[in-house]
């Protein structure tokens, strides 16, 4: 067989390359959370809005990190999805083996209350304001069937998270730290395999907010739960290991962290910005560097051995 270029393809080199992508193992395979080409579209007074316009995104089992973006670049929207809370138009999403896009109603609810744990950013939508800190952290795993050990799973959380101590006391008797801290507890009861949280030290300040974000770290380490933040928090976004940006309704860019030591023993961490290529081979390029090179419309692609060059349209080569 002879192609557009000239060259010639045997049957066997045919045969070869159709058996090695069916063998190349699914995208997201390994990983805890998959999304891919994600699209969601909403309908507002008859004009279409697309929230998500074909995101990808990979989360492996264990890790914690934040997603962040500005407002409408489509990171609540995931997590109402990744939640169980909203169906996606269009694409895939699986969150431990379930197919978010497959379930029911009655698998939903199931996935709710099994399969991930949530916080949102308001403290009082998180708690029961009647019932304790203690029976609130009890009432997931007595809805989800489980309520053997409760008081005993539920005093291991509050233990863990540091707040024992006010186990009887009811919302309004907590400060705002603390009704986070609960509120995690309780996200953890059923041992999801997900935790979620959005913007969770939104309404709080720094130093309580570092109060909070150290309690997700404690449950990320001890419990080894996967953990989604999205925030604007740029204390918490920097504590992690990664930082995973969305504009536009997709993934843009992605910070990944990792401790280095130098020859006098000293660590330090050292943070590497990416672009992200998506499945489609689309790349966001940063603004500032788009606006400093006049970069529009249109850029000049070359192929080089070990990388790809992109220069400015107009650019003198």
């Amino acid at each position: 067989m002879t192609t557009s270029t000239g060259t010639t393809t045997t049957l066997e080199e045919l045969e070869r390359r159709a058996t090695a992508h069916r063998d190349r193992p699914s995208y997201g395979h390994d990983a805890l959370i998959a999304c891919d080409r994600l699209v969601r579209i909403f309908t507002t007074d008859g004009v279409e809005v697309q929230a998500l316009q074909g995101l990808d995104l990979l989360v492996k089992e264990g890790e914690l990190m934040a997603l962040v973006g500005a407002s409408g670049s489509g990171k609540s929207t995931l997590m109402n999805i990744l939640a169980g809370l909203d169906v996606p138009t269009a694409g895939a999403a699986k969150v431990a083996g379930c197919d978010l896009l497959a379930m029911d109603g009655k698998a939903r609810l199931r996935y709710r209350r099994e399969v991930v744990g949530f916080v949102w950013q308001q403290t009082a939508r998180n708690l029961l304001p009647y019932l304790t800190a203690a029976q609130n952290i009890a009432l997931p795993m007595q809805l989800a069937g489980s309520s053997k050990k409760k008081a005993q799973r539920a005093e291991e959380l509050l233990a863990m998270l540091g707040i024992s101590e006010i186990r009887d006391r009811r919302p309004s008797q907590l400060s705002g730290g603390q009704q986070q801290r609960v509120a995690i507890a309780v996200a953890l009861a059923n041992h999801p395999s997900v935790l979620l949280a959005d913007e969770p030290t939104g309404e709080l300040d720094s130093a309580t907010g570092e109060q909070v974000f150290a309690a997700f770290r404690r449950a990320n380490e001890e419990l080894g739960t996967t953990i989604v933040i999205v925030t604007h928090d740029q204390a918490v976004a920097t504590e992690v290991r990664r930082t995973v940006a969305i504009r536009d309704g997709r993934t843009s860019s992605e910070v990944l962290r990792r401790t280095e030591i130098d020859a006098e023993g000293q660590e330090s961490v050292v943070a590497r910005e990416y672009a992200m290529l998506d499945r489609a081979g689309r790349l966001q390029l940063p603004a500032e560097y788009t606006e400093a090179l006049g970069m529009e419309h249109r850029v000049a692609l070359e192929l080089e051995q070990d990388h790809i060059g992109v220069w400015p349209d107009d650019a003198a080569r």
